[in-house]
């Protein structure tokens, strides 16, 4: 199975194995670029473009997999964690959970796709278990589902993009002094026009928050610097080919910008919450590896902070080139958390 990250940007695609000593090996992984508008807030707007764009990162990625991870976006989910008895049979836990999630579903049963999973015993009360429910409207897991068979494929899991992202950080918290234990970790992902923030703690979140700011601002800066297209625009400024003037007219003050936002989503979660500090600072997603910009946020959060690369301490194989992975790797974490799937079903 892989993962198959749709974004409001691109499509990222990646495939792991375990090698014999069942270490994490990142066999295929693959970027297509989508225009704007055709994802907006998880909702596919053109369909067979998006598709299309699935079948060109399929066939880019060298990959033979047709079994794929997809997943939505939180807006489209609904979770609650509630506590049943211990000891039910799998039949008898669904039919719980199903009455239960009345309480919180505002839509008719007939019209979701509801799930499941047993986190483990009660913190609270003694003999039962703590449950996660996740339930979406039917026609957003559907519209997944459809890109897919469109693309040639078969969606066999359909996650949430902020736990499957989770799940790849955690492999990267294990590295952290202590094994990352007690320590609270803000991850941000900074997508094209939303950055959203997950404040993690022993596996646990503590606080989540989007805001309104992300990649795409620095494209837009950059057509009105110097008058290219969008398009133009993108493509120079993934492959560095921009004036001379660019890093000191453009680029350090976007960075000083973005930086001086995600402390501002800090201090929101400073106000709202007990904690006043973190201990690591983790950035994701397409603009993370910015020049500058994790030592910004750093100086003016103070505390220590990482460009992450989900595939760190994974084998490389050989379909994967690697010089190239090294400057798309923070892209890679929701489509990396995807494809880990594979492993934790």
């Amino acid at each position: 199975m892989v993962g198959l990250d749709v974004s409001s940007s691109s499509v990222k695609l990646v495939e792991l194995g375990r090698d014999k000593s069942g270490a994490l090996v990142l066999e295929h992984c693959a970027i297509e670029l989508l225009e704007r508008g055709w994802v907006t807030d998880g909702n596919i707007e053109k369909f067979e473009e998006v598709a299309e764009a699935i079948r060109r990162v399929v066939k880019k990625s060298g990959t033979r997999c047709r079994n794929v991870a997809l997943a939505l976006p939180p807006s489209a989910v609904i979770t609650k964690k509630i506590i049943l008895p211990g000891g039910l049979s799998e039949a008898e836990l669904e039919l719980q959970v199903e009455s239960e999630a009345n309480q919180y579903i505002p839509f008719s049963l007939d019209e979701v796709s509801l799930d499941f999973y047993v986190i483990g015993p009660s913190p609270k009360t003694e003999g039962d278990v703590e449950v996660l429910i996740a339930a979406s409207r039917r026609e957003k897991v559907q519209d997944r589902q459809g890109l897919a068979e469109a693309a040639g494929l078969k969606a066999v899991v359909v996650d949430v993009d902020t736990y499957a992202a989770r799940l790849a950080a955690g492999r990267l918290i294990e590295n952290l002094p202590d094994q990352g234990v007690d320590t609270l970790v803000a991850l941000f992902e900074i997508g094209a026009f939303t950055t959203s923030l997950q404040v993690l703690r022993n596996e646990e979140v503590l606080y989540e928050r989007d805001q309104a700011f992300g990649g795409a601002q620095l494209t837009q800066l950059i057509v009105r610097q110097y008058g290219f297209s969008a398009e133009e625009a993108e493509i120079k400024k993934r492959s560095g080919d921009l004036p001379d003037d660019y890093e000191v007219s453009v680029l350090r003050p976007f960075v000083e910008n973005m930086a001086q936002e995600a402390s501002r989503a800090l201090q929101f979660f400073f106000t709202t919450t007990p904690h006043s500090k973190v201990g690591q600072i983790f950035l994701a997603g397409g603009a993370a590896a910015l020049p500058g910009l994790s030592d910004a946020v750093a100086r003016l959060a103070a505390a220590p902070c990482t460009v992450v690369n989900p595939f760190e301490g994974m084998e490389i194989g050989p379909a994967v080139r690697a010089k190239r992975l090294l400057n798309e790797a923070s892209s890679y974490l929701t489509a990396c958390g995807l494809a880990m799937r594979r492993f934790t079903q």
